[in-house]
């Protein structure tokens, strides 16, 4: 056995100092308290805040990761894109359901956004291919742009003691309910 698992264990943990949770006063839409989430992570001068791992599901149902960026989001959904015949692309295609989680180490803040994906409009593929900095001036038809319509999302505020806030969301029909998934004991 290697000295691995001592050595991560030594590692330091969560400061003492990041912010908190209170589930008492988090919003009713789940969308607001991800943007505010992640306009502090802006603010804060976190490196690429808009990063995220976008886990898909092969057809033989492995699931698989790849980070990504998002690039806005609207009544649509969270949007985000590839080349339709990337593996990304061949799995959406034949199970357009998938996870997002964003993670923020500065502030011990995790979101998890899950749902399904829809392509938007081949218009707007190409105005998100021409607006890449390896833009060449020509257009890219296999370019897709995609949305994540959630029905979930669960947010995690860690603590130094690893008694981390988690919080849930779930669309039921047309309205969110909210789930307190784990609090600090105390």
């Amino acid at each position: 056995m290697t000295d691995l698992r001592a050595r991560l264990r030594a590692l330091p943990a969560f400061p003492s100092d990041l912010p908190v949770l209170d589930v008492g006063q988090a919003s009713a839409d789940p969308e607001e308290l991800f943007l505010r989430w992640l306009d502090e992570a802006i603010a804060s001068g976190a490196r690429q805040p808009h990063a995220m791992a976008l886990v898909t599901v092969r057809p033989d149902g492995m699931p698989v990761a790849r980070t990504l960026i998002v690039k806005d989001l609207d009544a649509q959904g969270i949007h985000f894109s590839s080349h339709r015949t990337s593996r990304m692309g061949e799995d959406l295609l034949a199970n357009p359901r998938a996870t997002m989680l964003f993670f923020w180490r500065e502030s011990g803040r995790q979101v998890r956004i899950t749902g399904h994906v829809v392509e938007l409009p081949r218009e707007a593929s190409q105005r998100d291919w021409a607006a890449r900095p390896s833009y060449t001036g020509r257009p890219n038809p296999n370019w897709q742009l995609y949305a994540l319509a959630a029905e979930e999302y669960e947010f995690l505020q860690a603590r130094e003691d690893r008694q981390h806030t988690r919080l849930e969301y779930r669309l039921i029909g047309t309205e969110w309910q909210r789930r307190v998934v784990q609090t600090p004991a105390g």
